[in-house]
């Protein structure tokens, strides 16, 4: 083996997901993007926070044995944030690439989390990346990186935050696949719940119904309903000894809202289910 692909090996196991992330399917995702995959076709997941995009990523970069490199988008990212920059030392400049460029070096899923947060400047440069072109320019470097056989970019967001403002372009949209995310049913979110959070049947199932009740509130009050993750909060501190209607409080209703009149409203779902 070559310095150099024994290099781009010894990087790629830093970014190999070892242990497999527990995920449930809820619909056909998983034999979806399988073939999106195989296809090495980009993706876009969208779906309302904490619905699981991000798990389903792990899982499937662990499934298919592929190292994963995950950028938590935000405005003030630049497309040298992306791809990379010249940095200054004690001997002088030398480059460093940045994770998209890392990703299609080694051959790695480099998932974009909530790319919609990023500025638009920012979001052109995976344009060629996500086309027949298959490849990166490093304008500053002066060189164009032919994508590994094996990457595949992954981008996520929320739909329901979007704006004309914050909305990616129909030339971006168009460069991608996309699987629709939603809160899993309930018997599915009552074994997800109960397996993550370690807690009994019976305390994940009030625990749903009380997220069943907040989702319903969207729209009427609530800017976004309560999510898988948030229940899964409420059981792991149930299960550190925290009483049931504290939890619920902690993690349910107060990072949802500061109204005081729907606070009620949710402080009197959880008393509904848990006094």
């Amino acid at each position: 083996m070559s310095p150099v692909a024994e290099k781009m090996n010894d990087i790629a196991s830093q970014y190999t997901i070892t242990e497999e992330p527990y995920y449930c399917p809820v619909a056909d995702e998983v034999d979806t993007y399988t073939a999106a995959y195989a296809a090495r076709m980009p993706m876009m997941l969208k779906g309302p926070t904490g619905c699981g995009k991000s798990r389903f990523v792990e899982y499937m970069a662990w499934k298919l044995g592929k190292p994963l490199i995950t950028v938590a988008c935000n405005e003030d990212m630049t497309a040298s944030d992306l791809v990379g920059r010249f940095l200054l030392d004690k001997d002088g400049t030398k480059w460093q690439d940045g994770p998209l460029t890392v990703a299609a070096r080694i051959g790695a899923i480099c998932y974009l989390d909530e790319v919609v947060e990023a500025r638009q400047d920012t979001i052109v440069v995976i344009h060629p990346v996500t086309d027949h072109r298959r490849e990166l320019p490093l304008e500053k470097k002066g060189e164009v990186v032919k994508c590994h056989p094996d990457f595949q970019l992954v981008i996520s967001y929320n739909p329901g935050y979007q704006s004309l403002m914050k909305d990616l372009k129909q030339s971006t949209k168009q460069r991608f696949g996309a699987l629709d995310f939603e809160y899993p049913d309930t018997e599915t979110e009552i074994e997800i719940i109960s397996t993550e959070a370690g807690v009994d049947r019976e305390t994940a199932e009030k625990l749903v119904q009380i997220g069943e009740r907040g989702r319903n509130l969207k729209g009427h009050g609530l800017d976004e309903g309560i999510s898988t993750r948030l229940l899964v909060y409420a059981g792991q501190l149930i299960v550190k000894g925290l009483e049931p209607v504290v939890a619920c409080r902690v993690a349910l209703v107060r990072p949802l809202t500061d109204d005081p009149d729907m606070r009620e409203t949710l402080d009197a779902a959880v008393s509904t289910f848990f006094e």
